[in-house]
């Protein structure tokens, strides 16, 4: 017996570096909790599958509403907000006066046949100045008239020549390739009046 054995109370070597009455390998901490290890792989595996299927699913909105924006752009017909180009007014020969209001056109192309519809709200002097830029003038407006027609308006919506409104209109005809203008005035208004043009170029 060694002189360890023989001292009552004497302290036992640690085996393998653990105090006596420790925590077994791998066993509880103390406090009673455990190591986080099971949760921590259980978020790693949520993120790795979730983050790429968010991706995915964004991925695929993404497309989908490029494609519609695409077939929406492809069958647009209505009439846009605003101003023609420049370019387009001096082509299709349609001096929108400056200052209207409700400015709106569409434009067609063809290999036959290219056609700029337009509307405007203008004052009298407007008018007055949009015709005399054509080489034209108010009195040469036909009461009643409407020389745009129902196909055309039919392109764009215009409920041009409806019953119950004060209509009036020409035709300017020029030699190729210059613009054909079918002006239709609405004078619901005397003081605005509201002026739908459909020019057409045939190259």
């Amino acid at each position: 017996m060694t002189a360890a054995d023989q001292r009552p109370g004497a302290a036992v070597p640690p085996v393998d570096g653990m105090r006596p009455g420790g925590p077994t390998p791998g066993g509880p901490t103390p406090g009673g909790g455990r190591p986080p290890r099971r949760w921590l792989k259980a978020l790693v595996v949520f993120l790795l599958i979730a983050i790429p299927a968010g991706y995915l699913v964004i991925s695929a909105i993404q497309s989908r509403n490029g494609g519609e924006d695409k077939a929406e752009a492809a069958s647009a017909k209505g009439l846009e907000p605003g101003y023609p180009t420049r370019v387009q007014r001096r082509i299709y020969d349609v001096p929108v006066p400056p200052y209207s209001k409700k400015v709106a056109f569409y434009e067609t192309n063809s290999w036959k046949v290219s056609s700029l519809y337009v509307q405007f709200v203008t004052s009298r002097d407007g008018l007055d100045s949009f015709l005399g830029k054509l080489g034209t003038r108010r009195s040469a407006l036909d009461e009643g008239e409407v020389p745009i027609t129902k196909e055309q308006a039919k392109k764009v919506g215009w409920q041009v020549g409806a019953p119950g409104h004060d209509w009036a209109g020409m035709v300017i005809k020029q030699k190729d390739p210059e613009p054909k203008l079918r002006i239709t005035v609405k004078f619901d208004n005397p003081a605005h009046p509201k002026v739908y043009v459909v020019s057409t170029v045939t190259p």
